[in-house]
């Protein structure tokens, strides 16, 4: 015969508060114990509830992401930065620009914290309850050409294109052909006013023309980029970060040469 707590999981459960049903004997003795009233006991398992939904939410467009790695604001060096100081980083701490679909630039060398910082905004906005995607401009190309019969492919461009932010790493790292340069506009096109967007590339936007092969199209693209747009410059003197505090197998002062 079933207990009377077992009762009641099955109709949380039919309710869809699956948290609620698995904690509810544990719950059921907090009640007893520390004498709850009715309010105090229903909030309580309502905010179990609704905190366990918003962390497996969490998880969920973190996994969605696909962030290469997961680099937060907890490691990033602010001071040794060139291209945004603290009071620029609170204002896109804020978040708003993703809400207006800015298009964040961020142009410089390579190892100079460009990919940590679009990383660390992408997960601090997915801790704010927005959908992020991060994917790099080659990865993004093989997508769209590939969505239409690989099913990875088509599921990761649903993804991509129903985020609220869409980060796209090396953008013209690499000439393409006009097919891909076609799709990346179409994509832009299509992602226009819907999305905010952070790309990085150690290229300006001035030098993309000769990396998509058409001019013409390139201002199109940038036209819709830049609408909205701030674009922070790390210095091309400033030394690689990622070199500087690098792991090493040797230590240079105790190996002898």
């Amino acid at each position: 015969m079933n207990q009377p707590y077992e009762i009641l999981q099955d109709k949380c459960r039919a309710l869809r508060l699956a948290e609620t049903a698995k904690e509810l004997p544990t719950f059921l003795r907090e009640v007893e114990a520390k004498g709850w009233t009715y309010y105090e006991f229903i909030h309580e398992i309502l905010r179990h509830e609704m905190s366990c939904r918003e962390r497996k939410n969490s998880e969920k467009l973190m996994k969605w992401a696909e962030f290469p790695d997961v680099l937060t604001f907890e490691n990033f060096r602010l001071e040794e930065q060139t291209a945004i100081g603290e009071k620029q980083l609170n204002v896109l701490k804020q978040l708003s620009w993703i809400d207006e679909c800015f298009t964040l630039i961020m142009m410089g060398p390579t190892g100079v914290g460009k990919t940590h910082l679009s990383t660390a905004l992408g997960i601090h906005a997915i801790e704010s309850g927005y959908q992020v995607s991060f994917i790099s401009m080659d990865r993004l190309i093989y997508v769209l050409k590939s969505k239409e019969y690989i099913g990875k492919s088509r599921t990761r461009y649903k993804r991509i294109t129903k985020s609220d932010l869409i980060i796209i790493d090396d953008v013209m790292y690499m000439a393409y052909e006009a097919q891909d340069a076609h799709l990346f506009f179409q994509f832009i096109y299509e992602m226009y006013d819907k999305a905010a967007f952070i790309l990085t590339s150690n290229k300006g936007p001035g030098e993309w023309g000769k990396f998509l092969g058409d001019p013409t199209l390139t201002t199109a693209i940038l036209d819709r980029l830049l609408h909205r747009s701030e674009i922070l410059t790390f210095s091309e003197e400033q030394d690689s970060i990622r070199m500087k505090y690098r792991k090493a197998i040797f230590d240079n002062n105790k190996v002898e040469s």
